[in-house]
């Protein structure tokens, strides 16, 4: 009589490999679907296939129209050393509102001049120095020429020989 089941050449029932065979083929289909997924994530295609559409990518932020009216270079003799700073800046306005800010030029310049002159050097080798200097520059700034015509100040230089 013949028997039912296959066996190896030692006698021991064969094992079947359907189980490993369904796990290459999950696993696989698994990677796909995951490659697919995240392609389509990463990479959004431009054109919708079906309705010939064009998809639209919201950007994350919309950048405001913004101005700048650069600063005068300044030197200034520190208090307390023999120093100088050598300062620029430049001030970022409201559109349409760079010739009013131009106008105040010499108001501004002497406002940062005296803030400049008065504070004291050894508060400058603090790390968070700059930050407090230029929060407290731009809030002069915003009280001569108006809080909603200047809306930041950007240091390009701030040196000290």
């Amino acid at each position: 009589m013949a028997e039912a089941t296959a066996t190896d050449m030692d006698g021991t029932p064969k094992r079947s490999k359907l189980p490993l065979f369904i796990g290459v083929l999950l696993a696989v289909l698994a990677a796909a679907g995951a490659y697919f997924g995240v392609s389509r994530m990463l990479f959004a295609p431009e054109a919708d296939a079906e309705s010939g559409d064009a998809v639209v990518v919201e950007a994350a932020e919309v950048i405001p129209p913004v101005a700048f009216v650069p600063l005068e270079p300044m030197i200034v003799s520190l208090r307390g050393m023999q120093s100088h700073l050598r300062f620029s800046a430049q001030v970022e306005v409201a559109p349409g509102a760079e010739s009013e800010v131009a106008a105040l030029m010499p108001r501004m310049i002497d406002v940062l001049n005296d803030y400049l002159r008065a504070v004291d050097a050894a508060a400058l080798s603090d790390p968070g120095a700059l930050i407090r200097l230029r929060s407290q520059m731009l809030r002069r700034l915003q009280i001569v020429v108006g809080d909603d015509r200047v809306r930041d100040l950007l240091i390009m230089e701030f040196v000290i020989n």
